[in-house]
């Protein structure tokens, strides 16, 4: 694919290429042949792009190609976009951590991404669960832009339960693949997808991980791309603070605020962060919910509970209790935390 675009520009020019012009740059006869054919797949993909208009395709030679992303060891030689691919030029910030973090964890990833949204950096993340589900809404909830690089095709979305935060997403920012539609989740794509996420940004921020996670992988790909790399600290005790700790004695910043990213960033910025965009607004208070959703939160309290505990405490019905906690997630209220359960922020208290 990357010789086929280095020589010929765009995929269309590709294919309208006649043989003996795909063999003078290196492809097999068999395949320069094959390309001739029908082929089910690239028509799949054609219509896939041709039934909305915010579906994208982004070769590198195309404006929109992300120029951050243009400058790393084997960038993707083309991109599938649902969403607004005006966003990739932006400046991008990602924040990654465990998939099963702590409370703690969780409401950080939730706090930095509100915040750094809320200050004009685009929140960039993997749309796992756990920390980058909460990054991700933490943007959404500010207001702000935030990007998913996804390991599958974009016609499809993974974890299924992140549907709805997909959706919002390409909304208000971007989902982005090198798959393109059709293709499955795989475990050897993930790895390949963090080198995107850090390619994207100014600066990769750990929240969680332990010493053996797909996030240090995406912290060691920003080091190689000459990226900044933050790091919060935590217990000694939590294993998952391990990985940051690592991460910190290899010279990675060790932060606390969100100034503690902006600052080592500010000279990669043409505009001051937080100057022209109010600091986010607190979590809502309860008193701002109408009565279903006062007694959805009485019946969380103050211990984690599943969605059939809160239906079996309420009376309400699954769907609305479903979409409650959606709305109560977006706000910043409440979190996922593991095992399928939701739990109250502490701001929300």
């Amino acid at each position: 694919m990357s010789r086929l675009l280095e020589a010929f520009g765009t995929p269309q020019r590709a294919l309208e290429a006649s043989v003996a012009d795909r063999e003078q740059v290196g492809l097999p006869r068999s395949v320069a042949t094959a390309l001739d054919q029908p082929h089910d797949a690239i028509t799949a993909d054609i219509e896939w792009l041709d039934a909305a208009a915010n579906r994208h395709l982004i070769t590198r030679e195309d404006p929109r190609y992300p120029p951050r992303l243009r400058e790393i060891p084997n960038p993707p030689p083309v991109l599938f976009a649902l969403g607004d691919p005006e966003v990739l030029s932006l400046p991008q910030i990602a924040i990654v951590g465990s998939r099963s973090p702590t409370p703690q964890g969780a409401e950080h990833a939730f706090g930095f991404g509100r915040s750094l949204a809320a200050r004009g950096l685009t929140v960039t993340s993997g749309l796992a669960l756990g920390v980058d589900g909460q990054a991700h809404r933490g943007a959404l909830a500010a207001g702000g832009l935030t990007v998913a690089v996804c390991g599958t095709g974009l016609d499809r979305v993974y974890p299924a339960a992140h549907r709805d935060l997909a959706h919002a997403i390409a909304e208000e920012g971007v989902l982005l693949s090198e798959w393109p539609p059709g293709t499955p989740p795989k475990a050897e794509h993930f790895p390949r997808r963090n080198r995107i996420i850090s390619g994207l940004s100014l600066g990769v921020l750990v929240v969680e991980a332990a010493t053996e996670s797909g996030s240090l992988i995406t912290a060691r790909d920003a080091m190689e791309q000459n990226r900044e790399v933050f790091a919060i600290p935590g217990s000694i005790h939590n294993v998952l603070a391990r990985g940051c700790h690592r991460l910190i004695r290899e010279g990675a910043t060790l932060v606390e605020t969100a100034e503690d990213v902006l600052a080592p960033l500010s000279g990669q910025l043409n505009w001051t962060p937080g100057a022209a965009t109010p600091a986010p607004e607190p979590s809502p208070s309860p008193d701002g919910y109408d009565a279903d959703y006062q007694q959805l939160l009485a019946a969380l309290g103050d211990a984690p509970a599943s969605l059939d505990q809160l239906v079996d405490r309420t009376g309400l019905t699954v769907e609305a209790v479903s979409s409650m906690l959606l709305v109560l997630e977006l706000d910043g209220v409440i979190a996922p935390s593991s095992g399928g359960l939701f739990m109250r922020l502490s701001s929300a208290h």
